[in-house]
């Protein structure tokens, strides 16, 4: 999935990170109430798996620091990170979701609306969930299954992109459709009663259990379309509502009376009110937090720290101990748009490969103690945790070796452009500076994080090369590889993952393949077989594996990386230590 958040960050001190952010302490482990035993855990680090501050209290205020604004809270449109945690952990249900928990646990999927995690038939290509009693909206109404349908039916329209694509690709007979929005109906999705949502599916998919806990299969009803406009006034049907947005500037939550804690195993619902504070600049979220003074000691940030800002961190234990850095399972890449010249010649996408510098790249996002050298398109946790390195390309590159591939390509004299968000300008310089030593000139284009998905997905003006990140969904190559390298994907609009626009029949004759495979352990090992070949031809090349540096203020409660959305801090169970500190 386009887990991707809108801001990755800027250059940071590599020296001061060498200091580390050792482990120290146990895993939290979750007690037999399912409640995690968050007083027991010790101060976090890197891949801890722990919980900060304790177990909240109930009410209070929590503060939001971020520089952006929501790309998308429709969820028919919602498919990057932060906005995909925030929108399904605070504004809308989905058929199933994330355990909210610790380590590993947090990527296993519960019932959420439904009160199973689906029931497959006819060897899988049929799925059947039904909804819990007691189930509301913000105003009292019930949700019913016709409004899971409608949503679902949502993502394929024209007008409303960005979001998963994953109700395009395998519901049957969607290859034409174009979202309901013209009265027209999709067969392949039934609603028998109010209940009761079957999908019938082109082909079999063992993990469509893990698909329904996207944000496409939220509710919403066909009382509540306002088109685009949905963004603005997400009708709730998780514990808040939105009470006001003024975009760029502040959303305010408070909480849905009509939510009830009974049907939700997940949600703590802590805070009485959620404000969140668009618009920073550089690192005063950071700096807010870091001090904690008065209502920021009740602040969390999003979507995550600066990397610089980690070097005022860990020479302070007391601000140290607030802090998670978290595996991501996510791979940062710079993509190549092979739709049109330069990058249209393999050749010349080689010699990309060996003509960036990886390890300038871990240096700009924060040093080693955030981030890896990524050595292939999948990360390790899809891979059984072994890092392979199929190219053996040297992290630092070999210009040389660079010079010599576009000489045979006939391209000695290369002039390229880099598009990037705002907040990645420090990597892009670096990526700048590599490839110059090649003799390939870039300049580096900055966008505005909020409208940098829109940017890329625009695929008639797409920039020539990119630097962006994927996620997967869940453990499952068929969530990683397809969605960026998949021809069949590429739309000319609302673009999302296929960033090089990369069409190559081969590949997607091994994809099929794979995808019809019943085996998961031959599935998987096909995966890794097909990344290997991709990386031959180049339309990306793999940069960072990353994880997320997560700090809160000192009166901020339950906080820790959800392993189910990339590392970011699990919404459904942060809060406060003392509420009555909080303000607003």
């Amino acid at each position: 999935m386009n887990r991707r958040t809108q801001t990755t960050i800027a250059a940071a001190v590599a020296a001061a990170l060498s200091l580390g952010l050792a482990a120290c302490g146990d895993k939290d482990k979750d007690d037999s109430s399912g409640e995690s035993n968050a007083a027991s855990t010790q101060a976090p680090g890197a891949e801890a798996g722990t919980v900060v501050g304790g177990t909240p209290v109930k009410g209070g205020t929590l503060t939001v620091l971020t520089n952006q604004d929501f790309a998308h809270l429709d969820p028919a449109r919602n498919w990057v990170l932060p906005t995909m945690d925030f929108g399904t952990r605070l504004l809308y249900r989905t058929l199933v979701t994330f355990k909210s928990a610790p380590g590993d646990a947090g990527n296993e999927i519960v019932p959420d609306l439904a009160t199973d995690v689906g029931r497959p038939s006819d060897g899988g290509k049929t799925w059947t969930f039904t909804l819990k009693d007691g189930l509301k909206y913000e105003d009292g109404t019930p949700i019913k299954s016709a409004d899971i349908k409608y949503n679902v039916e949502r993502s394929f329209s024209p007008d409303l992109t960005g979001g998963p694509d994953y109700a395009v690709q395998y519901l049957a007979g969607g290859e034409n459709y174009k979202g309901p929005l013209n009265g027209e109906h999709l067969p392949s999705i039934e609603t028998p009663d109010d209940k009761t949502i079957i999908f019938r599916l082109k082909r079999p998919v063992a993990e469509f259990s893990y698909t329904a806990a996207m944000p496409t299969f939220a509710p919403v009803p066909q009382s509540q379309e306002k088109g685009t406009q949905y963004d603005m006034r997400v009708f709730s049907s998780g514990p808040y509502k939105i009470e006001t947005y003024d975009r760029g500037k502040q959303l305010v939550l408070v909480r849905n009376t009509n939510w009830d804690q009974a049907t939700d195993t997940v949600r703590k619902a802590y805070p009485d009110k959620i404000v969140v504070t668009q618009g920073l600049k550089g690192g005063q979220a950071d700096d807010r937090i870091i001090a904690s003074d008065g209502a920021d000691a009740s602040t969390i940030e999003m979507p995550w720290m600066r990397p610089e800002s980690v070097s005022k961190v860990l020479p302070k234990p007391d601000v140290k101990s607030r802090m998670i850095a978290e595996r991501t399972g996510c791979t940062d890449s710079l993509y190549l748009n092979t739709s049109k010249a330069p990058f249209d010649d393999p050749k010349a996408r080689e010699a990309m490969m060996w003509a960036v510098d990886r390890e300038a790249q871990v240096t700009a996002f924060g040093g080693p103690a955030l981030t890896d050298i990524a050595t292939t398109y999948l990360p390790p946790s899809m891979t059984g945790g072994v890092k392979s390195d199929p190219l053996k390309i040297p992290a630092a590159g070999d210009p040389e070796k660079a010079k010599a591939l576009l000489k045979e390509a006939g391209k000695t004299d290369l002039k390229v452009s880099l598009t990037v968000s705002l907040g990645d300008k420090t990597r892009a310089e670096a990526i700048q500076q590599s490839l110059s030593k090649a003799g390939v000139q870039v300049t580096v284009n900055t966008v505005d994080p909020s409208a940098y998905s829109d940017t890329l997905g625009d695929s008639k003006n797409a920039p020539e090369m990119t630097l962006n990140g994927w996620c997967p969904d869940y453990a499952s190559g068929s969530t990683f590889l397809p969605f960026l390298f998949d021809g069949r994907t590429i739309k000319e609009k609302g673009n999302q993952g296929n960033w090089s626009q990369f069409r190559d029949q081969a590949t997607m004759d091994e994809m099929d393949r794979i995808m019809a495979l019943t085996d998961v352990k031959e599935a998987n090992e096909a995966w890794k077989k097909l990344d290997e070949e991709l990386l031959k031809k180049a339309p990306a090349i793999p940069l960072l594996w990353q994880r997320r540096p997560l700090l809160v203020g000192t009166n901020v409660a339950g906080a820790f990386g959800a392993a189910g959305y990339a590392g970011m801090l699990d919404l459904a169970a942060v809060g406060l230590k003392d509420p009555s500190k909080s303000q607003g």
